[in-house]
């Protein structure tokens, strides 16, 4: 069997990058450097199998266009989740997400990591 193992992201700071998942509720699990030179970061969230892995490398500028990529994180109340990101500081959007959420239908917010990375965060039932 075939088993998806991890995703990586290209960061320009390594260090700011894993503050801001942690925020997210994603824990260090390693930390090391390639034998590239590239300093790497493993994060995973509890219950989980997939790992993020952060890489930071001194000669390559990351950036990330608009609308590229994004990870998506399943929470079981978004409006706690939510409330408590931006109480860690990090925006939410799109903006007005409390109202929409009253509405109906799916519930999903988005936030945007320090390199233009989105996450996508779902109420998941």
């Amino acid at each position: 069997m075939i088993k998806f193992l991890h995703t990586r992201i290209r960061v320009k700071d390594i260090d700011v990058s894993v503050a801001f998942y942690e925020k997210l509720g994603y824990e260090l699990t390693d930390r090391r450097d390639s034998p590239q030179g590239n300093k790497l970061a493993f994060l995973g969230l509890e219950g989980n199998d997939v790992f993020l892995e952060l890489c930071h490398s001194p000669e390559y500028t990351a950036t990330c266009p608009e609308d590229l990529m994004h990870t998506c994180l399943g929470v079981p109340d978004i409006v706690e989740y939510c409330d408590s990101l931006e109480q860690g500081g990090i925006e939410i959007w799109p903006s007005g997400w409390r109202e929409k959420f009253t509405t109906g239908g799916r519930k999903m917010a988005f936030v945007t990591d320090p390199d233009g990375y989105e996450v996508e965060i779902l109420e998941r039932a």
